[in-house]
């Protein structure tokens, strides 16, 4: 296979369906206008291609919060698990083990209060985002498949909990290419790995040029791009002989996708040396937008780093940006084992900046182009081993995310949980369903938008996922 265009479902193409449609020497000047785009395209898999259907969103920034949030403790408010705490239930289900189990309630270690003129109900965890809560859709029904974390993981990133396959951010790029060819399609801004490892921004089988560029926060987030040759005249001859010779070295290997998504990442590589430092540069922004995300000048790290970056690739036209906040360190992450209390200082570096990013792009225009995701692997147990316990352990069975802007509804909270948030309530949205939803918002059918690889057609959603209609504005 090579990083070429390709068509998005079984069957003909879009071009192929064009040129038996026409008749006479309209067919004629048509075929040539549809040669001409598909050696275009041919020259550059990332050139931006159309939707299915027209779109809501252009681009995504898709947050990540590594290890585990609580729903109970910050967006799903459960009356009954303040009143109840303490109380023995039994389970059916204890860390994926099915069986019997006494277990103990657990309260929040937080109040919840309504927030905005839609009321919805927020943890003090999130003081800012309940200042910005009409503009979220908060899903509270949320379903995954595997309660570790590394399986968790992927399959919020890929779709699939056992297997590497494309991350999500991948089918993004080979969906729609990207709007700035200096600029990679798909960026993941993160300060070191969650777990899964670089498995959540693969390409896996999809070309290689529709795979993430890792950046790491810190005075040179992209290190290497400075100009080793003497001058830029010196550097586009070299460039030119490079590109004769890799030419010549292509069309003896003809399909070779390896070597051609190397070659593409020379020339996106080039790009970059004169695009990305401006990008990154946040010494442009005025005190009081850094202020806002929570920065001060000369700041380089952070998640509110992460979040003003984000709003300046979006606006130079990168299609998918990833934002983790955290790696897979223990006692680093949301995993908390031993006490909510770790909670405190996750949720207070990344709710400010997130607050300000949604503000920012509405300010700009921005927001109803460009959707925001947040969620994490899974949700926490809303009850312990011992009535006494301070920590919660992993839970998949449901948990929460959250969406902003690119065509979904505002100040509205969709699906729940049971009255102590221990299993689906109504409106359940599974992985794949959230997954359907994105690639929805941007305007391709998940089950259209497909690769065919060892004989069979891949999709994000596998074989499953349905859009979730009631959130779309």
């Amino acid at each position: 296979m090579t990083c070429t265009t390709r068509p998005l479902s079984p069957g003909i193409s879009r071009r192929e369906l064009l040129q038996r449609a026409a008749g006479g020497f309209g067919s004629l000047a048509l075929a040539g206008i549809l040669a001409e785009q598909a050696q275009a395209e041919a020259r550059d898999p990332l050139a931006p291609r159309p939707p299915h259907f027209a779109a809501k969103a252009k681009n995504v920034i898709f947050m990540f919060s590594t290890g585990g949030a609580s729903h109970v403790d910050t967006f799903d408010y459960k009356p009954s698990l303040f009143a109840n705490h303490g109380k023995s239930i039994t389970i059916d289900n204890w860390q994926g083990k099915i069986g019997e189990f006494t277990r103990y309630l657990k309260r929040p270690d937080w109040e919840f209060k309504p927030r905005g003129e839609s009321g919805i109900y927020v943890s003090d965890l999130f003081p800012h985002l309940g200042e910005v809560v009409d503009e979220l859709c908060i899903l509270n029904c949320v379903e995954g498949d595997h309660t570790g974390h590394d399986k968790a993981t992927m399959g919020m990133h890929t779709g699939s909990f056992n297997f590497a396959r494309p991350s999500i951010g991948s089918w993004v790029s080979y969906g729609l290419g990207t709007e700035n060819l200096n600029l990679p399609s798909f960026m993941v801004l993160a300060p070191a790995a969650p777990y899964a490892g670089a498995q959540v921004w693969g390409s896996d089988f999809l070309p290689g040029c529709h795979q993430g560029t890792h950046v790491q926060p810190g005075p040179d987030p992209l290190p290497n791009l400075q100009r080793l040759s003497a001058s830029e005249a010196l550097q586009r001859l070299e460039m030119r002989l490079r590109d004769q010779v890799n030419a010549a070295h292509l069309q003896q290997r003809a399909g070779d996708a390896a070597l051609e998504a190397r070659i593409r990442s020379f020339e996106t590589a080039f790009g970059m040396q004169r695009e990305a430092p401006e990008a990154f540069d946040i010494s442009q922004e005025s005190e009081a937008t850094l202020s806002s995300y929570g920065l001060k000048p000369g700041d380089t790290s952070g998640f509110g780093w992460q979040c003003l970056v984000a709003r300046r690739l979006v606006e130079r036209g990168v299609r998918f940006i990833e934002l983790i906040d955290t790696g897979s360190g223990s006692g680093e992450n949301w995993d908390s084992h031993g006490d909510m209390q770790a909670h405190a200082p996750l949720a207070k570096a990344i709710d400010q900046p997130q607050a300000a990013l949604i503000r920012d792009l509405k300010q700009r225009g921005l927001l109803d182009s460009t959707l925001l995701v947040w969620t994490t692997e899974f949700g926490r147990t809303p009850y312990n081993t011992s009535a006494d316990a301070k920590g919660r352990e992993h839970h998949h069975q449901v948990f929460s995310s959250w969406l902003a802007g690119g065509g979904v509804k505002g100040g509205l909270v969709h699906g729940s949980s049971d009255e102590h948030g221990i299993g689906p309530g109504e409106n359940r949205v599974h992985v794949h369903d959230l997954h359907a939803t994105i690639l929805h918002l941007l305007g391709l059918d998940h089950e259209r938008l497909t690769y065919r690889h060892a004989g069979r057609d891949y999709r994000l959603t596998d074989v499953a996922g349905k859009v979730v209609k009631p959130i779309l504005a």
